[in-house]
């Protein structure tokens, strides 16, 4: 082989091997000999082969997972808890170059800052107030990451595993309080029939005929299979009267004529 077609040939691969192509959603740090030059935006690049050398950093929301902690509550009650870490990276070249690998610092940072928020707190806090929690873990990791150019998005409570004798006597207290609510709800219940009772009562007594329709009513119901057989221990007659229907009787003229 000729030595220019080789030389060209040389020449071909050595700008071949500089081209770079990088995403929208990307951006590129160049290095040249080991020193920072600039941050390459999205598209066709080129670099010069072994002098220079790009870092690619991906500018989307990124998710990390926080790995489950054990944590002691303020209240003595051992449980387990993860979550997961949104986070943007807003300035690639602090991310790059103030610190080593921003991933796992933000992971060692979010499970630190869980720990220290989640064991301040009772139980009972953490169980109704995840999202407040969220936001004391995602502020703690904020104020180490805003130096190195990441923004936290938010972060959040997946879940807590709590003992299973602590699941138990939960679960206990929540049957307890459900039957507590029924007991006043069926009490309740009592007081107002037992008022409308009363109620009723009065409006019958106010008039014997009302009285006789009711018992003739029961009877029916009770009759009503055809099975049974209902004996009176005294006549109808005999039951009682409204006194208003004795006193409203015209009061005979017991006076003497002179």
């Amino acid at each position: 082989m000729a030595p220019p077609m080789l030389f060209g040939i040389i020449i071909f691969l050595f700008l071949l091997a500089g081209i770079r192509i990088i995403f929208e959603y990307k951006r590129a740090l160049k290095f040249r000999f080991g020193k920072y030059v600039s941050t390459l935006g999205p598209g066709f690049k080129w670099i010069i082969p072994i002098v220079e050398t790009i870092q690619v950093v991906d500018i989307r929301v990124i998710t990390i997972n926080i790995v489950s902690q054990e944590v002691m509550t303020e209240d003595n009650v051992p449980c387990s808890i993860d979550g997961v870490v949104f986070f943007k990276i807003n300035d690639p070249e602090k991310a790059v170059l103030e610190v080593e690998e921003y991933r796992f610092a933000i992971t060692q940072l979010s499970q630190a800052a869980l720990r220290d928020v989640c064991g301040k707190v009772e139980l009972d806090t953490i169980l109704s107030k995840r999202e407040e929690m969220g936001k004391n873990i995602k502020a703690i990791v904020e104020q180490e990451t805003e130096v190195w150019g990441i923004e936290i998005i938010d972060v959040k409570i997946k879940d807590i595993q709590l003992p299973e004798n602590m699941r138990r006597m939960m679960a206990n207290q929540a049957e307890a309080e459900r039957s507590r609510r029924a007991r006043i709800i069926l009490a309740l219940a009592e007081e107002q029939a037992a008022q409308k009772l009363l109620e009723a009562g009065k409006l019958i007594d106010q008039s014997p005929s009302a009285i006789k329709l009711r018992l003739y009513q029961t009877l029916s119901n009770i009759a009503a299979e055809k099975n049974s057989t209902i004996l009176f221990p005294f006549p109808e007659e005999m039951v009682p009267k409204n006194k208003k229907d004795k006193t409203s009787e015209p009061k005979k003229n017991t006076k003497k004529k002179k």
